[in-house]
C-alpha cells in the first residue's frame, strides 16, 4: 500500500518536520536535477511532455487528454506514452483495455487508451518507437518531466492552483521533486489548474522567468453531475488530493454524507470493496468515485463515476503552439 502524502507538504511555510527533513530533500533534489540535465534521445516524431514539478496529482491525465483532442483536431495522429505507474508490465506494450487491467498497466493508461493509442514503457525511448510503429505522428507523454531518456520537444508543467508548489521543499521534506527554481530551466510552459493563491504564486514565478502561463479548470461531466445533484452519497477516492474531489461533489449539489480517503493509485482489496458497499447500503447512500479509481475496482461494483475534462482559457494560443510543434502552418 502506498503512503498518503503528509499534510505538512502543502502548508505555505515549512513545519518543524519539514525543516528537519530538508537536508535529505536537498540531496534528493540534487540527484533529480542531475538526471534532468542529461541529454535525451530524440524520437522520430515530436514529443510533448505533460509533467509536474512535484509528487502527487495535479491534473496531468486530463491535460494529456485535452492535448490529444486538440492534436486530433489539427489532423494529427497522437499516441500516449506512459510509464504505467502501479502496473507490473515493464513494456513497451500497447494498452488494450479489454485485455489489460490497472494491475498490469496502471490506472491512467487505461483512461488514456480510450481516447488514442496508449503505450506503457519504463524505457521511454523504446516506448516512443512503439508509438511510432503504431502509427503516431506525435507523442503525448503523461508524466516523465524528470526522466532523461527521451528528448522532449515541448515540456508543459502542470500545477494544482489550490496547493501550487506546497512548502517549496524537495521530497521528503516537501512535495517537489527538486527545487522549483532549478526545474524552471527544464520547462517550456506552465499550466495552473484551478484557483488559489499558491497557484497564482507559481504563475507569477513562471512569468518572471519568461515562461508562458496557461490557466485551466476541470469541468465535471454535465450528465453525471446532474445525476448526483441532491443525491446522498458515500464518496471515496484514491487520488493525490481526495478532498478536492469531495469538494467538487458538494459544489455540484451532491449530499456527501460520508467520505473515505485512500492513497494515490491505491489497489483496492476485496475486503475494502466489500466494506465500501456495505457502508453505503447501511446508510442508504450511493457510492461515487473518480474515473481513475473506477478502473481499479471490480467491474460489477455498483458505483457512480464523475468524469471531468480540462478547459483551458488560452485554448487558441495552445492550439497554435501545438500546430507549430507539429509543423502545421
Amino acid at each position: 500500500m502506498r503512503l498518503r502524502e503528509p499534510g505538512f507538504w502543502w502548508r505555505p511555510r515549512p513545519s518543524l518536520a519539514a525543516r528537519l527533513l530538508a537536508p535529505v530533500g536537498a540531496a534528493y533534489g540534487g540527484l533529480v536535477l542531475r538526471r534532468m540535465a542529461r541529454p535525451g534521445e530524440a524520437a522520430a516524431v515530436p514529443v510533448i511532455c505533460v509533467g509536474n514539478a512535484s509528487l502527487g496529482g495535479a491534473g496531468k491525465t486530463p491535460t494529456a487528454l485535452a492535448l490529444a483532442a486538440l492534436l486530433r483536431d489539427l489532423g494529427r495522429r497522437p499516441a500516449f506514452l506512459s510509464r504505467g505507474y502501479g502496473g507490473r508490465l515493464a513494456g513497451p506494450v500497447r494498452v488494450a483495455p479489454g485485455r489489460h487491467d490497472a494491475a498490469s498497466v496502471g490506472d491512467e493508461p487505461l483512461l488514456l487508451a480510450r481516447a488514442a493509442p496508449a503505450v506503457v514503457a519504463r524505457d521511454r525511448v523504446a516506448g516512443a518507437a512503439l508509438c511510432v510503429a503504431e502509427g503516431a505522428d506525435v507523442i503525448v507523454m503523461d508524466d516523465g518531466l524528470q526522466n532523461p531518456g527521451l528528448r522532449k520537444d515541448w515540456r508543459l508543467a502542470v500545477f494544482d492552483g489550490a496547493v501550487g508548489a506546497g512548502n517549496g521543499l524537495a521530497f521528503p521534506a516537501g512535495p517537489l521533486r527538486a527545487p522549483l527554481a532549478a526545474q524552471w530551466a527544464h520547462v517550456d510552459a506552465v499550466l495552473v489548474i484551478g484557483e488559489g493563491a499558491p497557484g497564482d504564486a507559481v504563475a507569477d514565478a513562471a512569468r518572471e522567468r519568461g515562461l508562458p502561463v496557461l490557466r485551466g479548470r476541470l469541468r465535471p461531466d454535465p450528465a453525471a453531475a446532474a445525476s448526483l445533484a441532491g443525491r446522498p452519497v458515500l464518496a471515496f477516492a484514491g487520488i493525490g488530493r481526495p478532498d478536492k474531489f469531495f469538494a467538487t461533489l458538494r459544489a455540484l449539489g451532491a449530499e456527501v454524507r460520508d467520505t473515505r480517503r485512500f492513497p494515490d493509485h491505491h489497489a483496492y482489496a476485496a475486503a475494502e470493496v466489500a466494506t465500501l458497499v456495505q457502508a453505503a447500503a447501511r446508510g442508504g447512500l450511493a457510492l461515487v468515485t473518480t474515473e481513475k479509481d473506477r478502473v481499479r475496482l471490480p467491474a460489477d461494483m455498483p458505483v457512480a463515476v464523475l468524469p471531468v475534462t480540462l478547459a483551458v482559457a488560452e485554448a487558441a494560443a495552445l492550439r497554435g503552439r501545438l500546430a507549430a510543434l507539429c509543423g502545421i502552418a
